[in-house]
């Protein structure tokens, strides 16, 4: 299996039926990280980013033969991990007895309390600033700022205007800032 090829070629094998198993287990290797750490950005937890990524491989293998390529092969799969990340999201607040802000306070919780977490302390405050965002915003500022994924592609993915996106991104940016600094100044105050 050679690790290099590209989407389309993996994509090719598996509609053309030339071991398709074979070609979507090299898909899965080549997004199951990528994925992995966009759908954590999302839902926090470690085990709902585990279900949100298995549910969306069952997903495009569900459907990749139905796979229309007006977008591309990545740009497809980062849009299914996010609507099952969104999806997971939407569960848990249904089940939640919490208001929009004290589930940010839950997530922060679950980031503080999370083994996994090996950021350091500024690291650590930078994600609780943008667990505090609203969840279009964050999510958008995570794709832009982590990820470096572009407007256009973002506007693919997240099937919105690249002007929203940018104005999300800005306000997301602001208030990132403001709490930052706000914490900063307690912070020299004590």
């Amino acid at each position: 299996m050679n690790k290099h090829r590209s989407d389309e070629e993996i994509l090719n094998d598996i509609i053309n039926n030339l071991n398709p198993h074979e070609a979507f287990k090299e898909l899965i290797i080549k997004y199951q990280v990528p994925l992995y750490y966009h759908i954590r950005k999302i839902v926090i937890d470690h085990d709902n980013t585990d279900d949100a990524l298995q549910n969306t491989f069952i997903k495009v293998w569900q459907a990749i033969y139905d796979f229309k390529q007006q977008s591309k092969l990545y740009t497809w799969l980062y849009r299914i991990a996010t609507n099952e990340a969104l999806t997971i999201l939407r569960r848990n607040k249904k089940y939640s007895l919490f208001s929009n802000d004290q589930n940010s306070i839950e997530l922060i919780a679950r980031l503080e309390s999370d083994p996994y977490f090996d950021g350091d302390a500024a690291e650590l405050e930078l994600q609780k600033a943008i667990l505090s965002l609203p969840e279009k915003q964050r999510i958008v500022f995570n794709m832009r700022y982590y990820d470096e994924i572009p407007y256009e592609t973002m506007s693919e993915i997240l099937e919105t205007s690249v002007g929203a996106l940018k104005a999300s991104y800005h306000h997301a940016v602001k208030k990132i800032e403001k709490i930052l600094k706000t914490k900063l100044n307690l912070s020299s105050n004590e």
